[in-house]
């Protein structure tokens, strides 16, 4: 049995958006890099920093919530919006940014992302009240939503079509590494110091990680820029929004962050209450699992050439179910388990999911790049946000009755993706 494909053609999939003006075309494959090549190495690694400051700023506060609950005597659902503020700052600003990209470069518009991001992430320490806190935040993402869907058109235009899932492997295993680090440091650090000084320290840490990716990563050779102009850009997302490919891609993207965001804004009330009852330095360290979904994420090609992309997916939502399910245990290590499960899964999903979304289109890029960070923020805010609301009403197992929901729908959307390949092999069989 062959495996499944990602519904789009077993090339390039065609693009069904008219040119844009501010897209360069496709440069031949010997002109891009490539892994072995020259500034390949330092390309993934100055994006793989980016990705760690990216994750590490965004989602500072996720494991301090509960202290951050006691010290504004704040609700979980309040405190959770010092999350949910700024994915969804990031998931309403990543569109006009990414065209802010086509005009003045990838690269500049990642770097200046940063820099501000950096700079707000100095001052969140200092808020006076959780009103404050919240709209620093969400200045902050803001601010970063400069940077995943430049990064994403920055690689597909810098390097080799086969190699793509791989460079994106390698940005998302970034993430994860950011995210994972920034939850551990702070969870430490607020344990003997309290969350200011943990959301401090991560800000330092995100300037260092700038300055060496404004230092490492290549200049852009394969960009070409183009004029702001709000019709072509309008013009360009509704062609974007009229492929059904892609939205299914933006819907994926959504649901598994749901279930994601969800999962690790409520993990840290859950184990503070009995029968866990752990210290926040240990519930920061239970974000040591990140380091299954640095190894998903980089190995989602491999599952892809496996398993082809549908494959792959129904894969990672599959992996993310049997983790959910797992986590109701009362046992400490069964939600551990399950805790890892969920990470590579999602992880995994995403990386495939966004990986398409660059491969399907080959004009205007960054929007439709920036569409899917959009729906992936959408759902990071919406699971966050949902997720504490839902572990208010019905403790953990409300939390997870709302990730399988997600789950099922990723399942149904892939399914469908499947059907609709199988009917258009068969009719130009015929």
């Amino acid at each position: 049995m062959p495996p499944a494909s990602s519904g789009a053609p077993a090339t390039h999939a065609v693009a069904l958006t008219p040119a844009s003006p501010s897209t360069p075309s496709t440069p031949p494959d010997d002109a891009r890099m490539a892994p072995g090549g020259p500034g390949y190495r330092r390309m993934s690694f100055a994006l793989f920093l980016a990705g760690v400051a990216t994750f590490a700023l965004l989602y500072s506060t996720q494991a301090l919530l509960p202290l951050i609950s006691g010290d504004f005597g704040a609700s979980a659902s309040t405190a959770s919006w010092t999350v949910s503020a700024a994915t969804g700052a990031l998931a309403l600003c990543v569109l006009p940014l990414s065209a802010l990209s086509e005009r003045f470069g990838r690269r500049t518009l990642m770097t200046a992302s940063l820099t501000v991001a950096v700079a707000v992430g100095l001052l969140v320490p200092f808020a006076p009240s959780v009103g404050w806190l919240i709209a620093l935040r969400a200045v902050q993402g803001a601010a970063l939503a400069g940077l995943p869907a430049s990064a994403m058109a920055y690689l597909a235009e810098e390097v080799r079509p086969r190699a793509l899932v791989a460079a994106i492997g390698l940005f998302v295993a970034g993430n994860s590494i950011g995210g994972m680090s920034g939850r551990i440091i702070t969870g430490w650090i607020a344990q003997a110091w309290g969350w200011r000084w943990a959301v401090g320290v991560v800000g330092a840490l995100a300037v260092l990680c700038a300055l060496a990716f404004r230092a490492l990563l290549p200049a852009p050779r394969h960009f070409t820029p183009g004029t702001l102009s709000v019709k072509s850009l309008a013009r360009t997302v509704r062609s974007h929004l009229s492929n059904p490919l892609l939205c299914r891609l933006y819907a994926i993207g959504a649901l598994f962050m749901t279930v994601f965001g969800a999962v690790y804004t409520v993990i840290g009330y859950r184990l503070t209450e009995a029968p866990f009852s752990l210290p926040q330095g240990v519930i920061g360290s239970i974000f040591l699992v990140y380091l299954v979904g640095t190894a998903s994420s980089a190995a989602a090609g491999k599952l892809v050439a496996r398993l082809g992309r549908r494959g792959a997916l129904y894969l990672g939502a599959g992996t993310t179910a049997a983790g959910l399910l797992l986590s109701l245990s009362s046992d400490l290590l069964g939600v551990l388990l399950g805790l890892v499960l969920i990470t590579a899964g999602f992880f995994a999903g995403h990386a495939v999911a966004s990986s398409s979304v660059s491969r399907t289109a080959t004009e205007g890029r960054a929007q439709a790049s920036a569409l899917y960070q959009s729906a992936y923020y959408v759902g990071s805010s919406a699971g966050g946000t949902l997720g504490a609301v839902a572990f208010h009403a019905g403790g953990w197992g409300g939390t997870v009755a709302l990730g399988v929901l997600a789950v099922v729908g990723v399942v149904g959307i892939t399914l469908y993706g499947t059907r609709v390949a199988r009917v258009g092999a068969a009719a130009a069989h015929h």
